[in-house]
Protein backbone atom coordinates (compact mmCIF):
# COMPACT_ATOMS: atom_id res chain seq x y z
CA UNK A 1 0.00 0.00 0.00
CA UNK A 2 1.46 3.37 -1.09
CA UNK A 3 2.13 5.81 1.72
CA UNK A 4 0.13 9.00 1.52
CA UNK A 5 1.32 11.34 4.28
CA UNK A 6 -1.11 14.17 3.47
CA UNK A 7 -4.18 11.95 3.45
CA UNK A 8 -3.05 10.05 6.54
CA UNK A 9 -2.46 13.32 8.38
CA UNK A 10 -5.90 14.60 7.34
CA UNK A 11 -7.54 11.44 8.69
CA UNK A 12 -5.62 11.75 11.96
CA UNK A 13 -6.59 15.40 12.38
CA UNK A 14 -10.22 14.68 11.51
CA UNK A 15 -10.37 11.81 13.99
CA UNK A 16 -8.92 14.03 16.71
CA UNK A 17 -11.50 16.74 16.00
CA UNK A 18 -14.41 14.30 16.07
CA UNK A 19 -13.14 12.75 19.29
CA UNK A 20 -12.76 16.20 20.83
CA UNK A 21 -16.50 16.69 20.17
CA UNK A 22 -17.20 13.39 21.92
CA UNK A 23 -19.10 12.12 18.88
CA UNK A 24 -20.69 8.76 19.60
CA UNK A 25 -20.07 6.88 16.37
CA UNK A 26 -21.91 3.67 15.57
CA UNK A 27 -21.05 1.77 12.39
CA UNK A 28 -23.24 -0.87 10.77
CA UNK A 29 -22.68 -3.20 7.83
CA UNK A 30 -18.92 -3.01 8.10
CA UNK A 31 -18.74 -6.48 6.55
CA UNK A 32 -20.05 -4.99 3.29
CA UNK A 33 -16.88 -2.96 2.78
CA UNK A 34 -14.49 -4.47 0.23
CA UNK A 35 -11.01 -5.14 1.51
CA UNK A 36 -9.55 -5.04 -1.98
CA UNK A 37 -10.61 -3.89 -5.44
CA UNK A 38 -12.61 -0.98 -6.73
CA UNK A 39 -16.06 0.04 -5.52
CA UNK A 40 -18.35 3.05 -5.67
CA UNK A 41 -19.70 4.35 -2.37
CA UNK A 42 -23.01 6.20 -2.90
CA UNK A 43 -23.40 8.38 0.20
CA UNK A 44 -26.30 10.43 1.54
CA UNK A 45 -25.45 14.10 1.96
CA UNK A 46 -26.89 15.93 4.96
CA UNK A 47 -23.67 17.43 6.33
CA UNK A 48 -20.43 19.10 5.30
CA UNK A 49 -18.47 16.44 7.23
CA UNK A 50 -20.06 13.33 5.68
CA UNK A 51 -16.96 12.67 3.59
CA UNK A 52 -14.64 12.80 6.60
CA UNK A 53 -16.85 10.61 8.79
CA UNK A 54 -17.20 8.01 6.04
CA UNK A 55 -13.44 7.96 5.48
CA UNK A 56 -12.87 7.68 9.23
CA UNK A 57 -15.08 4.59 9.41
CA UNK A 58 -13.57 3.10 6.26
CA UNK A 59 -9.95 3.67 7.23
CA UNK A 60 -10.41 2.39 10.75
CA UNK A 61 -11.96 -0.84 9.48
CA UNK A 62 -9.98 -1.56 6.32
CA UNK A 63 -7.10 0.93 6.20
CA UNK A 64 -8.31 2.02 2.76
CA UNK A 65 -8.73 5.54 1.45
CA UNK A 66 -11.60 6.97 -0.58
CA UNK A 67 -11.19 9.23 -3.62
CA UNK A 68 -14.08 11.67 -3.66
CA UNK A 69 -15.73 13.48 -6.52
CA UNK A 70 -15.88 17.18 -5.61
CA UNK A 71 -16.79 20.39 -7.39
CA UNK A 72 -13.94 21.89 -9.39
CA UNK A 73 -14.45 25.15 -7.47
CA UNK A 74 -13.19 23.53 -4.28
CA UNK A 75 -9.87 22.81 -5.98
CA UNK A 76 -9.37 26.55 -6.58
CA UNK A 77 -9.21 27.33 -2.86
CA UNK A 78 -5.66 28.33 -1.86
CA UNK A 79 -5.62 25.94 1.11
CA UNK A 80 -8.17 23.25 0.31
CA UNK A 81 -7.13 22.94 -3.35
CA UNK A 82 -3.59 21.62 -2.78
CA UNK A 83 -4.90 19.27 -0.09
CA UNK A 84 -7.60 17.92 -2.39
CA UNK A 85 -5.07 17.26 -5.12
CA UNK A 86 -2.63 15.63 -2.70
CA UNK A 87 -5.39 13.28 -1.52
CA UNK A 88 -6.13 12.43 -5.18
CA UNK A 89 -9.75 13.55 -5.13
CA UNK A 90 -11.39 14.20 -8.49
CA UNK A 91 -12.63 17.64 -9.63
CA UNK A 92 -16.01 17.79 -11.35
CA UNK A 93 -16.82 20.57 -13.79
CA UNK A 94 -20.60 21.00 -13.75
CA UNK A 95 -20.52 22.16 -17.39
CA UNK A 96 -18.41 19.25 -18.61
CA UNK A 97 -18.42 16.16 -16.44
CA UNK A 98 -16.76 13.82 -18.95
CA UNK A 99 -13.14 14.31 -17.73
CA UNK A 100 -14.23 13.49 -14.17
CA UNK A 101 -16.17 10.47 -15.43
CA UNK A 102 -13.16 9.13 -17.32
CA UNK A 103 -10.84 9.69 -14.37
CA UNK A 104 -13.33 7.97 -12.06
CA UNK A 105 -13.35 4.87 -14.25
CA UNK A 106 -9.55 4.83 -14.21
CA UNK A 107 -9.53 5.06 -10.42
CA UNK A 108 -12.05 2.23 -10.09
CA UNK A 109 -10.22 -0.03 -12.55
CA UNK A 110 -7.01 0.61 -10.59
CA UNK A 111 -8.74 -0.95 -7.59
CA UNK A 112 -9.51 2.27 -5.72
CA UNK A 113 -12.62 3.32 -3.79
CA UNK A 114 -14.68 6.18 -5.20
CA UNK A 115 -16.94 8.29 -2.99
CA UNK A 116 -19.96 9.88 -4.66
CA UNK A 117 -22.82 11.99 -3.29
CA UNK A 118 -25.56 11.10 -5.79
CA UNK A 119 -27.85 13.87 -4.52
CA UNK A 120 -25.14 16.32 -5.67
CA UNK A 121 -25.80 18.85 -2.89
CA UNK A 122 -26.39 18.97 0.86
CA UNK A 123 -30.03 17.98 1.36
CA UNK A 124 -31.71 19.83 4.25
CA UNK A 125 -35.03 17.98 4.23
CA UNK A 126 -33.23 15.05 5.95
CA UNK A 127 -34.82 12.66 3.46
CA UNK A 128 -33.21 10.97 0.46
CA UNK A 129 -33.50 13.31 -2.49
CA UNK A 130 -33.29 12.92 -6.23
CA UNK A 131 -30.64 10.39 -7.15
CA UNK A 132 -28.44 11.08 -10.16
CA UNK A 133 -27.53 7.97 -12.13
CA UNK A 134 -23.81 8.80 -12.43
CA UNK A 135 -22.73 6.60 -9.52
CA UNK A 136 -24.68 3.69 -10.97
CA UNK A 137 -23.24 4.19 -14.45
CA UNK A 138 -19.66 4.36 -13.17
CA UNK A 139 -20.02 1.18 -11.14
CA UNK A 140 -21.58 -0.62 -14.11
CA UNK A 141 -18.96 0.60 -16.60
CA UNK A 142 -16.06 -0.35 -14.32
CA UNK A 143 -17.61 -3.66 -13.30
CA UNK A 144 -17.36 -2.90 -9.58
CA UNK A 145 -19.89 -3.06 -6.73
CA UNK A 146 -22.01 -0.07 -5.72
CA UNK A 147 -22.37 0.30 -1.97
CA UNK A 148 -25.17 2.43 -0.46
CA UNK A 149 -23.97 4.47 2.53
CA UNK A 150 -26.18 6.38 4.97
CA UNK A 151 -25.09 8.79 7.68
CA UNK A 152 -27.49 10.11 10.30
CA UNK A 153 -26.56 12.59 13.00
CA UNK A 154 -23.68 14.18 11.10
CA UNK A 155 -25.91 17.18 10.30
CA UNK A 156 -26.02 18.01 14.01
CA UNK A 157 -22.30 18.81 13.73
CA UNK A 158 -22.22 21.05 10.64
CA UNK A 159 -24.66 21.56 7.80
CA UNK A 160 -26.25 24.14 5.53
CA UNK A 161 -28.20 26.92 7.27
CA UNK A 162 -27.04 25.71 10.69
CA UNK A 163 -23.60 27.06 11.67
CA UNK A 164 -21.47 25.02 14.03
CA UNK A 165 -22.48 25.30 17.68
CA UNK A 166 -20.59 23.33 20.28
CA UNK A 167 -23.63 22.72 22.47
CA UNK A 168 -25.51 21.15 19.54
CA UNK A 169 -22.62 19.10 18.22
CA UNK A 170 -21.20 17.92 21.54
CA UNK A 171 -21.81 14.24 22.20
CA UNK A 172 -23.99 13.75 19.14
CA UNK A 173 -24.50 10.15 18.08
CA UNK A 174 -23.53 9.55 14.45
CA UNK A 175 -24.82 6.41 12.74
CA UNK A 176 -22.93 5.22 9.64
CA UNK A 177 -24.49 2.36 7.71
CA UNK A 178 -22.91 0.48 4.79
CA UNK A 179 -25.51 -1.43 2.78
CA UNK A 180 -25.20 -4.64 0.84
CA UNK A 181 -23.36 -4.20 -2.48
CA UNK A 182 -25.35 -3.71 -5.66
CA UNK A 183 -24.18 -4.94 -9.08
CA UNK A 184 -25.80 -2.57 -11.59
CA UNK A 185 -25.78 -3.23 -15.33
CA UNK A 186 -25.10 -0.61 -17.98
CA UNK A 187 -28.40 -1.06 -19.76
CA UNK A 188 -30.39 -0.76 -16.52
CA UNK A 189 -28.83 2.39 -15.04
CA UNK A 190 -32.10 4.26 -14.50
CA UNK A 191 -33.74 1.23 -12.90
CA UNK A 192 -30.70 0.76 -10.66
CA UNK A 193 -30.83 4.45 -9.66
CA UNK A 194 -34.40 3.92 -8.44
CA UNK A 195 -33.28 0.85 -6.52
CA UNK A 196 -30.39 2.82 -5.01
CA UNK A 197 -32.80 5.54 -3.90
CA UNK A 198 -35.10 3.00 -2.29
CA UNK A 199 -32.25 1.23 -0.51
CA UNK A 200 -30.87 4.49 0.85
CA UNK A 201 -34.35 5.55 1.98
CA UNK A 202 -34.91 2.25 3.80
CA UNK A 203 -31.51 2.46 5.48
CA UNK A 204 -32.19 6.05 6.50
CA UNK A 205 -35.58 5.13 7.96
CA UNK A 206 -33.89 2.46 10.06
CA UNK A 207 -31.18 4.85 11.26
CA UNK A 208 -33.77 7.50 12.20
CA UNK A 209 -35.84 4.95 14.12
CA UNK A 210 -32.79 3.76 16.04
CA UNK A 211 -31.30 7.18 16.75
CA UNK A 212 -30.93 7.50 20.54
CA UNK A 213 -31.67 11.24 20.79
CA UNK A 214 -35.04 12.95 20.77
CA UNK A 215 -35.70 16.70 20.81
CA UNK A 216 -35.82 18.13 24.32
CA UNK A 217 -39.12 19.77 25.28
CA UNK A 218 -39.26 23.39 24.23
CA UNK A 219 -36.41 23.11 21.70
CA UNK A 220 -36.55 23.44 17.94
CA UNK A 221 -36.49 19.96 16.34
CA UNK A 222 -34.70 21.36 13.28
CA UNK A 223 -32.63 18.21 12.85
CA UNK A 224 -35.65 15.96 12.29
CA UNK A 225 -37.49 15.64 8.96
CA UNK A 226 -41.02 16.98 8.74
CA UNK A 227 -42.60 13.52 8.61
CA UNK A 228 -41.06 12.77 12.02
CA UNK A 229 -42.32 15.97 13.56
CA UNK A 230 -39.27 18.11 12.83
CA UNK A 231 -39.10 21.59 11.36
CA UNK A 232 -36.90 20.71 8.38
CA UNK A 233 -38.21 21.88 4.98
CA UNK A 234 -40.59 19.44 3.38
CA UNK A 235 -39.38 17.54 0.31
CA UNK A 236 -40.26 19.34 -2.90
CA UNK A 237 -38.39 17.78 -5.85
CA UNK A 238 -39.55 14.70 -7.72
CA UNK A 239 -37.23 11.70 -7.72
CA UNK A 240 -36.77 8.95 -10.28
CA UNK A 241 -38.92 6.70 -8.09
CA UNK A 242 -41.83 9.12 -8.16
CA UNK A 243 -41.49 10.27 -4.55
CA UNK A 244 -40.62 13.78 -3.41
CA UNK A 245 -37.35 15.05 -2.05
CA UNK A 246 -36.16 18.37 -0.73
CA UNK A 247 -32.80 19.82 -1.56
CA UNK A 248 -31.09 23.04 -0.67
CA UNK A 249 -30.20 25.23 -3.61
Amino acid sequence: MTREPVYTTAITVGRALFQSLNLRRRVRGIQNLPRTGGAVLAITHFSYVDFALTEWAMHRSTGRKIRYLATAKSFDHPIAGPLMRAMKHIPVDRDDGMPAYRRSLEVLKEGELLGVFPEAQVNVSWTVGEIKAGAVRMAAAAGVPLIPVVLWGSHRVLTRDHPFQLRKAWGSPVLISFGEPMRPRRREAEKAAVELHDRLAAMLDEAQRDYPLRPAPGTDPWWLPAHLGGTAPRPVLSTASGETAGRAS
